[in-house]
């Protein structure tokens, strides 16, 4: 890749982005910290920017001898990230917001402060890589199959891939917390947060609850013949694939099947009918830009963040959706979340899976 020449580190206090920071520090790279403030309710701490966050990236900033900045997205996440979560649910999908603030808030709206900064490209602390072939960026996994982050990063184009510094993509987790201890980072030991960072640590439904009601209207359960068997709380507090809080008598454990906004009904069945071997797509961004060009390719497919890959047959279709058919039958597939197509350890891009 291009060598970067003054590069801005997305800093969020923890360990990832610290290290980031001090591995470029260390290669003579010309760095500076910047840091997002985020959206969250009044009288709540968001997670990837409390006061305790805040202070553990000035901390390192300060040991590692870089500028530190702060800047404002609390309207632009809010708008972007927390709506884009709200509307998917009351529209009856799981959505992924992790992605959605790679898409708007990292890399459109910070990668555009970092270069009003006079950075010539922004780092992060996901676990992937970035580099050149033959003339175009390509987005790799990272080498820790525990924690690569590439499913996240599907989102970018040749645009923000660019301007991209990934320096954790060689690295795994271990070999990193032992970099920050041996660079005596104050956040050496700090534990990962799982949750979303604007939930506060609160359950999604009781979220829900408080700031939107659709979705949220009881209706009724249905098995895959028809039957009612009793009733939900609304569409928004359940996603594909569930077997707890259902609440229903049965001899065989029950999951959440398929869910009808049209009707407000919740299917459920057994393991054997949540499987899926097909999906489709919403208009899928290809990181080249392109797909493939065959009129039908194999590749991977990951259709969760944390799930593994399965070999399946890509159809993309004039419009820019796909179609996919899959080597097996999948529990997980679910609207709203994204299908991410892979070829080895390639990221090609990936797609909403639709409804």
């Amino acid at each position: 890749m291009t060598v970067p020449r003054r590069v801005a580190v997305a800093m969020s206090g923890g360990v990832d982005s610290s290290v980031a920071a001090a591995l470029l520090v260390d290669q003579g790279v010309d760095v500076f910290g910047v840091m997002m403030r985020l959206w969250v309710e009044d009288g709540r701490v968001n997670r990837c920017c409390s006061p305790d966050d805040v202070n553990g990236a000035r901390q390192v900033a300060s040991r590692l001898g870089i500028p530190f900045y702060v800047v404002d997205m609390k309207s632009a996440f809010r708008e972007h990230v927390v709506d884009f979560f709200l509307d998917g649910y009351a529209h009856g999908v799981t959505p992924n917001p992790c992605i959605e603030c790679n898409r708007t808030i990292r890399w459109k709206h910070l990668l555009k402060d970092a270069l009003g900064f006079g950075a010539t490209h922004l780092a992060t602390g996901h676990y992937a890589r970035v580099e050149a072939r033959s003339g175009e960026w390509v987005l790799r996994r990272g080498v820790d199959p525990d924690k690569d982050q590439s499913y996240v990063l599907s989102v970018l184009g040749q645009t923000e891939m660019a301007h991209a510094v990934f320096p954790l993509g060689d690295y795994t987790k271990p070999e990193v917390r032992e970099y920050a201890r041996r660079r005596r980072l104050p956040v050496a030991e700090r534990p990962e947060s799982q949750d979303l960072c604007f939930l506060a640590g609160d359950d999604y439904r009781a979220f829900l609850r408080r700031h939107a009601s659709d979705g949220l209207t009881p209706g009724p359960i249905l098995n895959a013949a028809g039957a009612v068997l009793g009733r939900h709380e609304g569409l928004a507090a359940y996603t594909i694939g569930q077997r707890r809080g259902l609440r229903l008598p049965s001899n065989d454990p029950l999951y959440v099947v398929a869910k009808d906004r049209s009707t407000n009904a919740l299917t459920v069945g057994t393991r054997a009918e949540l499987g899926r071997a097909s999906f489709r797509t919403l208009p899928v961004g290809w990181v080249c830009g392109r797909p493939p060009a065959a009129a039908a390719f194999p590749a991977d497919v990951q259709v969760r963040y944390r799930a593994a890959r399965v070999p399946c047959q890509v159809t993309p279709h004039p419009d820019a959706t796909c179609a996919v058919e899959l080597a097996r039958p999948l529990p997980d597939v679910t609207p709203g979340q994204s299908a991410v197509f892979y070829q080895g350890d390639i990221c090609l891009g990936g797609g909403v899976i639709a409804a």
